[in-house]
């Protein structure tokens, strides 16, 4: 049921659930309880719902990678209007006369061609990049914030999409480089929340047994945007137009998309919006062809934990009572996730180990623009490369569990990104270069969505879109880097992209194991039934 069908005031039911009146007692459970026993954990609502959130990562891709085409540096060819006599063997229009070549395609082409980002200046494209990835830094944190308070999953996943829109489009109206720069900061800004809202949105109505593979699958639609991008940057190949035609679809969105999503129930549980997350909870079971029985009741796993799953009735004092503790609002805060021993150990290892694969991720797709290929084909093939590695760990994360798949990927990506390294890039070795790519961001993409679902597993409902924010805001940091890695040319960023891989998966040691653990809503829930460190 879409949430805007529900009574935007509040609870109006009564205050007392209803009673089952052979027992005379009613049935307390936790969301995942409630979707395994009687609403099903994976039925027509949760595909429906998933696929509809999840097409929002590919609006993520296109705000993201469209800095590829956009910034990319064009071929050029000498002209006879101002003969140099050094241009036809120039390997760069660095010091040759003015007048004397000129860009293939115009100089329109690109913001490198438009205003002229070469040799002395060749470090403000990287500046721009990493600006972009700057606001998503900050913007994650920031919506993870408001996603986890009062505006919700679906709320922040509507504020970020009109701002991707809005900035995108301004962004081609740029009138000069550093007006440029300041849109794509902007732009950053709201894209840093897509991805995270529309994961958390997308995965929280999903049971257990079936979260993970289904959180493993968003990323196709990350992968796919990426890939649909390279077919619309190779019909706009004006900048300036391929940033309008990146930024309609986030409109499109808006209009046909989210009016049919649904906010989480988890959300409204822990904000005290008990019937409405109740009215979502029935509307999942119909959808799935299942039916919620009178008498069942959602609560919070502490609650849960201190009064048992079956409240008695005898008085109505005692109702009233467990009827206060269940509709409280649960908040927390990312200070409520350090001050806990358990989950501050927990958030900083996430972080530093999204910080070194997005270094490794983001450096390995920005890296084509070296490999002096077809950069439509090469980006394509960057994209099709990823899919592979969803399928291949969302088949083996029930199996072999969350760590020792995260040590895997990081460790097969690091190894190909040494060997890249070592290789020269010229001849065969061009051709193996470019396959140590391919084969590090195989890799690198299966940790990088593993991650999400990781790391949400890690932290109680309360806290995870903060946390999975602060994870998100450490991965961008990683981003900012990446651009200044690439620029280093020849072999030196896969030695960097290795070191990395190989880092993350000894930090990833140290995390505990989630596999077919409870989802816990509140810290002190996941205090009570701990897991691992």
């Amino acid at each position: 049921m879409p949430a805007s069908s529900l009574n935007p005031d509040g609870l109006t039911s009564a205050l007392l659930p209803p009673q089952r009146k052979s027992a005379g007692y009613y049935e307390k459970m936790g969301v995942d309880d409630m979707l395994q026993k009687y609403c099903g954990e994976f039925g027509r609502w949760q595909l429906r719902h998933f696929v509809l959130t999840s097409l929002a990562w590919a609006l993520e891709a296109f705000h993201t990678m469209v800095m590829i085409f956009a910034d990319w540096e064009p071929a050029w060819h000498c002209t006879g209007t101002l003969p140099d006599p050094g241009c036809s063997s120039a390997q760069n229009v660095c010091g040759l006369k003015p007048g004397s070549w000129e860009w293939i395609g115009g100089s329109r082409s690109s913001t490198v061609s438009e205003w002229g980002l070469i040799c002395g200046k060749k470090y403000m494209v990287g500046l721009a990049q990493s600006t972009f990835f700057a606001g998503c830094m900050v913007g994650a944190g920031i919506f993870g914030h408001l996603s986890d308070s009062f505006l919700g999953r679906k709320g922040s996943l509507m504020v970020v999409c009109i701002m991707n829109a809005v900035f995108g489009c301004l962004t081609a109206l740029s009138p000069a480089y550093w007006v440029y720069v300041v849109l794509r900061f902007l732009t950053g800004f709201s894209t840093g929340g897509v991805g995270l809202c529309a994961f958390v949105l997308a995965t929280e109505p999903i049971g257990p047994t079936k979260r993970g593979f289904a959180g493993m699958s968003t990323f196709y639609f990350f992968s796919s945007g990426i890939a649909l991008l390279s077919g619309i940057a190779y019909i706009f190949q004006s900048w300036r137009a391929l940033y309008v035609a990146s930024s309609v679809p986030s409109i499109l969105y808006l209009v046909a998309v989210i009016p049919f999503i649904s906010e989480s129930p988890r959300w409204y549980l822990v904000r005290g919006k008990v019937d409405h997350a109740m009215k979502i909870m029935s509307s999942i079971a119909e959808s799935n062809g299942k039916q919620l029985p009178d008498g069942v009741r959602l609560a919070l796993d502490d609650e849960l934990m201190n009064a048992g799953a079956n409240v008695s009735n005898d008085t109505q004092k005692n109702c009233k009572q467990a009827v206060t503790v269940k509709e409280a609002v649960a908040t927390g805060s990312l200070l409520d996730v350090i001050r806990s021993p358990l989950t501050r150990v927990r958030l900083f290892l996430t972080i530093a180990i999204n910080f070194v694969c997005s270094v490794v991720y983001y450096g390995l797709s920005l890296n084509v623009v070296n490999l002096k290929t077809n950069l439509y084909l090469s980006v394509l093939l960057n994209a099709v490369a990823e899919m592979p590695a969803f399928l291949i760990t969302a088949i083996l994360l029930d199996r072999f569990g969350r760590k020792p798949l995260a040590i895997g990927t990081m460790l097969f990506s690091g190894v190909f990104c040494w060997a890249g390294g070592v290789v020269r890039n010229y001849g065969v070795g061009k051709v193996v270069r470019m396959v140590c790519g391919i084969l590090g961001i195989f890799g690198m993409a299966g940790t990088y969505n593993l991650l999400f679902i990781y790391t949400a597993e890690l932290f109680p409902t309360v806290v995870r879109n903060a946390a999975l924010g602060c994870a998100t805001q450490a991965a961008q940091m990683g981003a900012i880097l990446a651009p200044l890695v690439v620029v280093l040319g020849g072999g030196l960023p896969f030695a960097v992209f290795g070191a990395c891989g190989t880092l993350g998966a000894l930090l990833a040691f140290y995390l505990p194991e989630t596999l077919n653990q409870p989802l816990y809503d509140t810290l002190a829930g996941m205090e009570d039934g701990r897991i691992g460190v």
